[in-house]
């Protein structure tokens, strides 16, 4: 898949459009780490694609980063197709797993043997 057919643009017309799903496991997560439906469109709306899973069933989805309404860094993955973006889930990213800005992954310590 192409990164033109999977961006930020995309999705925020998605959500413009309201061709929008929120998966049960999105809602059912978003409700556990306080995450209100306008914190993911902020984040969406100022935020920009980090990854891509272009191998991810049944759409491709990437991970968004961005700042939710109170301006704290939040992540939020999505899937596209048919023309609907699929909110997969949301969470506040741990500074243990990710660099200082969020952004970039914390390599994560492999020792030999």
């Amino acid at each position: 898949m192409d990164n033109h057919l999977l961006n930020i643009e995309i999705i925020k017309k998605c959500i413009l459009q309201r061709k929008v799903v929120y998966t049960k496991h999105c809602l059912n997560r978003m409700n556990q780490r306080n995450i209100l439906i306008s914190d993911i469109k902020t984040g969406i709306e100022n935020g920009k694609i980090i990854e891509y899973y272009y191998d991810d069933y049944p759409y491709p989805s990437c991970l968004v980063v961005g700042k939710n309404t109170n301006d704290r860094i939040i992540h939020i993955v999505c899937g596209f197709g048919e023309s609907i973006v699929y909110f997969i889930t949301a969470y506040y990213p741990d500074s243990s797993k990710w660099e200082k800005n969020m952004e970039i992954r914390k390599e994560k310590n492999s020792e030999l043997f």
